[in-house]
């Protein structure tokens, strides 16, 4: 049975509250440079295959990519961790492409799309913590942190190419087939999965990686 499309709480249609990109930077006490210091930016910014155009992706092994090309974050899921950090939360700290409002991470499944404008993202995975986000937010603990919240951030693959910006209405059309939430995804990942599970996986349109990693004799 298809879900219902979700255009946000009542009364307040999801819109695009932040675009962010960044330059490379190098980290305190690292030798490498890291895109991951976003910054939100004005104006319109195209999107394309590999994502918003000028943004800086380094470490192309683990980041960027057609299959995480643009890295989404829900405003209710930042909004808990202005909380959790006991600061209000500036758009690209968390090294994400977009911040769309009234989207709490926790409800995104792989393959719910994101539609504004000519736009189309589907998402694809969640975002793993590593070395370089706890580096990031000075906190060697985060990774666990973060991974203790179960909020994760969203990667999606780009399905129709588009120029957006600020301010702009979004629409959260959800995958018609089970639900891959994730939470899910990073409290499974790596781990063995029933087969129920696996197959659940498979029929959604998980990043390539992951699909790799759950095919039958792999």
């Amino acid at each position: 049975m298809e879900r219902k499309r979700n255009r946000g709480r009542i009364g307040h249609p999801m819109k695009i509250l932040a675009l962010c990109t960044g330059d490379p930077e190098r980290l305190p006490g690292k030798s490498y440079k890291t895109g991951i210091f976003k910054h939100a930016v004005s104006g319109a910014v195209m999107i394309d295959a590999e994502g918003l155009v000028g943004d800086a992706i380094c470490n192309r092994k683990h980041h960027g990519g057609v299959e995480q090309a643009v890295y989404v974050e829900g405003s209710l899921t930042l909004d808990w961790w202005s909380r959790e950090l006991g600061r209000p939360y500036e758009p690209g700290t968390f090294g994400e492409n977009m911040v769309i409002s009234d989207l709490d991470n926790r409800d995104v499944a792989v393959g719910d799309r994101f539609l504004t404008g000519d736009l189309v993202l589907e998402v694809t995975s969640c975002r793993m913590p590593c070395a370089t986000f706890a580096a990031r937010m000075a906190d060697p603990k985060f990774v666990k942190r973060y991974a203790a919240a179960a909020r994760p951030g969203i990667y999606c693959r780009v399905i129709g190419c588009g120029v957006v910006k600020a301010g702009m209405p979004v629409e959260h059309q959800a995958f018609a087939g089970e639900k891959v939430t994730m939470p899910e995804l990073m409290e499974t990942f790596g781990g063995r999965l029933s087969e129920t599970d696996r197959a659940r996986y498979l029929a959604a349109p998980i990043h390539y990686k992951l699909r790799a990693m759950l095919e039958p004799g792999i």
